[in-house]
């Protein structure tokens, strides 16, 4: 493997790259954890820079928000553009990287393992008035399969409910549900470490879900794999467990067999309030961090909570269609589907025998990804990162009557509401034009140009004196 192939993907690494690419800035004022941090995120999540908030109120923690919410934000962390971001995604399952363990870490700079408080030491955030709480958002959950052995890693709400107690939210048909329910049939609490402010290397596996990411995957050793290089780790100080070494700030704890409590309401990515439910109560057994921590912090209906699936799912995607239907070329999570629920995909045919392969695009992409309502198809010459250029090629090549595909009754995400408890209608679009008739459909092209925008003025008074206005 060349050097080129290898990322420092660590954490505050990633921010100084931020730094230096102008994709960081800071907040001038003090800003309340309770609702007017989240607030200002929100205001400002879409292309912005991340936002540092220096001064937090009640706190010395500074608060590091929306860094992963855009791409030019993710290109500046990893220090590469988004085609090598999927790359290095993709190779990851495929090549992983035990960790290596250390003795010193700079997550054990400061260790309590008594006497401490997470709801005073932390400016845990909340995050929408119809919030039941303070939620960490951001935190990547370390746990150890109890059969298997297996590390896995995944984002869990969790919703502070004292100072040594919380609550997680723990969906049904994810890993970390899966061990949990193991160590509950053995009568046992299952061990974790929650890991805020960690290598982003392992916040992108950690938001790898469902067959993109095998139960029998070590998500450590694929976060390696996706930085090209073992993640430092070291041992826990309360639990029998490995966490990221370079990490801000650790939460060691166990999740409780025997315990639930309401948790939730809490705003979710899809835009509505997740309901209250019964979920596990977890006992914070130890408390690390690093001399000087930062806390991140990520919006639940936020830019940065789908763009960190963004790229994931993409690269998935691509890894299914290209073995399967090799025409296909590029595709896109658009925002507008919160990069999880529509895609466009780029075909190129080069012969005949490649007319109908379109379609196939579209059934294996809904093969592939569960959650995926709408595939949109469109040609080589469509730009499928222009919303506009994309809408062209529904405007202009596709007829509703032949180019619509409606698959009744199938599976989806369970929080589209328009749904019924997952169970949707997917919807595929053919807006490509029939191989023998591209010359037909070819776009009007201009002549080279080579002004620059320094050949422009924007001078008034000139402007007004060439018009005689």
């Amino acid at each position: 493997m060349s050097n080129a192939d290898i990322l420092d993907t660590r954490f505050r690494s990633a921010l100084r790259r931020m730094v230096e690419r102008g994709r960081l800035r800071c907040y001038g004022s003090t800003a309340d954890p309770a609702l007017e941090v989240a607030a200002i995120m929100k205001q400002f999540d879409n292309e912005d820079a991340a936002i540092l908030f220096g001064d937090v109120k009640g706190s010395s923690v500074p608060v590091i928000g929306n860094m992963l919410s855009n791409r030019l934000n993710c290109e500046a962390a990893f220090g590469c553009d988004f085609r090598a971001i999927r790359d290095f995604i993709g190779r990851a399952i495929g090549a992983p990287q035990p960790p290596v363990v250390v003795e010193r870490a700079p997550v054990h700079e400061e260790v309590f393992r008594d006497g401490f408080d997470i709801t005073k030491a932390l400016p845990v955030l909340t995050h929408t008035p119809g919030d039941a709480g303070r939620f960490i958002t951001a935190g990547v959950i370390i746990a150890r399969d109890p059969e298997t052995g297996v590390y896995n890693a995944s984002y869990h709400r969790i919703q502070l409910l004292g100072p040594k107690r919380t609550a997680i939210r723990l969906d049904f048909g994810r890993h970390l549900r899966l061990a949990f329910e193991r160590a509950k049939h053995k009568g046992e609490h299952l061990p974790i470490a929650i890991c805020i402010g960690t290598d982003i290397a392992l916040q992108y596996t950690a938001a790898t879900m469902g067959s993109q990411m095998p139960e029998t995957a070590d998500e450590i050793a694929v976060a390696g794999g996706l930085a090209g290089r073992p993640l430092p780790v070291a041992k826990a100080v309360s639990q029998d467990l490995l966490v990221p070494a370079e990490t801000e700030i650790v939460l060691e704890g166990v999740i409780r067999c025997d315990q639930t409590i309401v948790e939730g309401p809490f705003g979710e990515f899809i835009g509505y309030m997740a309901h209250a439910e019964d979920m596990p109560t977890v006992d914070i057994t130890a408390f690390t961090h690093r001399r000087r921590p930062i806390y991140h912090a990520i919006n639940g209906y936020g830019r940065e909570t789908i763009m960190l699936r963004k790229y994931v799912l993409e690269a998935s995607l691509l890894k299914v269609l290209r073995a399967a239907v090799p025409i296909v070329t590029d595709a896109e999570m658009t925002a507008g589907g919160l990069h999880r629920f529509h895609a466009v995909l780029q075909i190129k045919r080069t012969s005949p025998a490649h007319e109908g392969l379109q379609r196939n695009a579209i059934l294996a992409a809904f093969g592939a990804l569960k959650d995926l309502d709408m595939v949109i198809v469109v040609d080589h010459d469509i730009d499928i990162r222009d919303p506009q250029d994309v809408e062209y090629a529904l405007a202009t090549r596709m007829e509703a009557s032949r180019d619509l595909i409606v698959i009744p009754q199938a599976r989806g995400h369970e929080y589209v509401r328009s749904g019924d408890h997952g169970v949707i209608a997917k919807l595929g679009i053919d807006a490509t034009v029939p191989f023998a008739e591209q010359a037909r459909f070819a776009r009007c092209a201009f002549a080279p140009a080579d002004a620059t925008p320094d050949d422009f003025s924007q001078d008034g008074a000139q402007i007004t004196a060439r018009l005689d206005l």
